[in-house]
């Protein structure tokens, strides 16, 4: 038995998906640039995708931007508005607790380019503090970003709410989100929340690798970071990859298809796991386990076992799952995440992410506390004190 419990680090393509990335690779293989009919063949297919998901941001065609996934969306709005935005001022603000395409570049706009960069605290839970925003705020800040679900924990913040506290402040400050672990779970509409610019990934949706977008508002101001042959309106240089743009586009079709149904079936075995999980003593759940939290994300604390150990130790019985981000490196690390949610020391080093997507069963469930069940106990045994 196979169970696949690591769907935030990537997810299984949508056999249709597959389907339709081998025939653009295979027979629509023109150069969308090319203007013989293979070129338009394969530009409707850019067309048709920047149009499926304006209509799921309820957005414009021409506010959508391709990528090759979530750290490049993440690489160009950071980077691009802040140079575009630097007369204006040089102050940028974040939280403490983003995704490492998030940290890593505001890390480099600080020490690189001068830039200085507020990192906004969390609560226990995961959730940015919304005074501390309100503090951070200066005449000077001209980009807020803050993440729409915490890939680790599943938190999910207030976007809407951090964006309007922003906005009343000053119009004028550009407002992002990395929805890599949002889009596909919740339908989320940039204009009607304050947001500028969201990032967002294919392979977190079951649509292939090395594809991502980036919604960019019609009033936002952003510099290219690449430049080449000048396509996406000199925003996004390079010839676009137009099998991963069709299949990112059928993948965000097909997964927002009876959303409130999926996301329902995921949130009721996320229940019946954390019933189950309190039966193992000194575990804790890390995060919120009701409606503020993701409905296929959970972080579990197992005192008194490394994480690496129960990991292998599951994926030798059949089980995938994750020790925090898969995103940053397959080294092991103490996860910054729980640091700054303050998790208790003994579950720096002794947490897992266990993560579902719509193919998630009930007894793929059982059969993974069943496994817990039984190895944990043994693992503990054998743990030097």
């Amino acid at each position: 038995m196979e169970i696949y419990l690591d769907n935030s680090a990537t997810t299984m393509c949508y056999p249709e998906v597959g389907e339709l990335v081998y025939k653009v690779m295979c027979q629509d293989y023109g150069n969308p640039s090319s203007m013989h009919r293979k070129g338009v063949q394969a530009e409707h297919y850019i067309r048709d995708a920047k149009e499926t998901l304006a209509k799921l941001l309820k957005a414009n065609p021409g506010e959508i931007f391709f990528t090759s996934g979530g750290t490049e969306s993440d690489n160009l709005a950071l980077i691009g508005c802040a140079r575009a935005g630097r007369r204006k001022g040089n102050h940028l603000i974040t939280t403490s607790i983003e995704h490492p395409a998030i940290l890593n570049t505001m890390r480099y706009l600080e020490e690189e380019e001068g830039f200085r960069v507020t990192y906004l605290p969390v609560d226990a839970n995961g959730r940015v503090k919304l005074d501390a925003l309100k503090e951070a705020l200066c005449p000077e800040t001209i980009l807020v970003s803050i993440m729409y679900v915490n890939n680790e924990v599943g938190t999910v913040q207030p976007v809407a709410e951090a964006a309007k506290i922003v906005k009343q402040y000053n119009p004028s400050i550009l407002f992002h989100t990395d929805a890599v672990q949002g889009f596909g779970k919740y339908r989320i509409w940039p204009k009607r929340m304050g947001i500028d610019l969201l990032s967002a990934s294919g392979h977190k949706i079951h649509g292939p690798k090395g594809v991502g977008f980036l919604y960019i508002g019609s009033d936002v101001k952003i510099r290219p970071i690449l430049f080449g042959g000048e396509q996406q309106k000199n925003i996004r240089s390079g010839t676009e990859n137009v099998p991963g743009i069709a299949g990112l586009a059928l993948a965000s079709k097909m997964i927002y298809r009876d959303l409130e149904m999926k996301t329902a079936l995921m949130r009721e075995l996320k229940g019946r796991f954390l019933e189950g999980i309190k039966k193992i003593d000194n575990t804790v759940v890390h995060g919120l386990t009701d409606e503020g939290s993701a409905p296929h994300i959970i972080s579990v604390g197992i005192a008194g076992i490394r994480s690496e150990v129960l990991l292998h130790t599951l994926e030798e019985k059949g089980i995938y799952v994750s020790s925090g981000s898969a995103c940053s490196s397959n080294h092991p690390s103490v996860s910054g995440v729980l640091k700054g949610i303050g998790a208790a020391r003994e579950y720096l080093d002794a947490t897992l992410r266990f993560s579902m997507s719509e193919f998630t069963t009930k007894e793929e469930i059982d059969y993974t506390l069943e496994t817990l069940y039984n190895c944990v106990p043994t693992l503990r045994k054998y743990t030097r004190h």
